[in-house]
């Protein structure tokens, strides 16, 4: 899947400004010649986490999943990958511990169907999310039940064979914005509006929760998965993305 990405490939080190929100995506399988090197990365209590998996497949996808987080983490503040901590939030979303700058990293994970993606940004709050287009599901009913009357008027007036393209735009738009704030559902998913119209930018239109929400955050589509819809959302207004492979 990787081979179809067309992002440039990282330098060993990167030093991020507060107007750029980087993204990096890797395939799980793609990784498995390194597992074990991967898994020498992780903290001990990651390694009692992923002992206490039932699946060897969920217990790789941990072990890569927060082994290139820490190598990504670790080109970015030119820091030993091993020796990052990280701590939950309130809601659960993860972050560095404070010391040596770390704590002014930002970052966000999401993986489906053997892709992972990451967002990295400095100085303000990020959140990414990365679906694999299933051609099984209902998106109109799941629209109806999960989605805001704008979104659904939007959805419903596309033809039939682009709704699961907008769906997915609009499903992971919203995720993002989620997850970028980081307060959990305290906000639902019908309580803010997103562009999903194929071709539209990705945008955040309206929310019926903090008033300024629309002026303090905004969308970018990631581009170039096929088979998959992704989106970035930031605070702010004035952040460019950039998409890299890890290879």
């Amino acid at each position: 899947m990787l081979e179809l990405l067309h992002w440039p490939a990282p330098r060993e080190a990167l030093r991020l400004n507060s107007k750029e929100i980087y993204v990096w995506c890797a395939a799980v399988d793609g990784e498995s010649s390194r597992l074990e090197s991967l898994r020498q990365l992780l903290s001990p209590d990651e390694r009692e986490k992923v002992a206490r998996f039932c699946f060897q497949k969920t217990r790789e996808e941990f072990i890569v999943a927060r082994g290139l987080l820490r190598i990504i983490l670790g080109r970015c503040l030119d820091a030993n990958p091993a020796e990052l901590c990280f701590r939950l939030g309130p809601h659960g979303k993860p972050s560095l511990t404070a010391g040596s700058g770390h704590d002014a990293l930002r970052f966000n994970v999401s993986h489906s169907g053997g892709l992972i993606l990451y967002a990295v940004s400095r100085q303000r709050e990020v959140g990414v999310d990365l679906e694999r287009i299933c051609s099984e599901l209902v998106v109109e009913d799941l629209a109806a039940r999960f989605f805001s009357p704008r979104e659904n008027a939007a959805l419903l007036a596309l033809p039939k064979n682009r709704r699961r393209e907008g769906f997915f735009a609009c499903w992971t738009r919203k995720e993002a914005f989620l997850k970028a704030k980081g307060d959990g559902l305290s906000q639902p998913l019908d309580g803010f509006d997103v562009s999903l119209a194929p071709g539209e930018p990705a945008a955040l239109l309206g929310s019926r929760g903090p008033a300024r929400d629309v002026e303090r955050w905004s969308i970018r589509e990631v581009p170039s998965i096929p088979g998959y819809a992704g989106a970035v959302a930031g605070e702010g207004v004035d952040w460019e993305l950039r998409c890299r492979s890890l290879r």
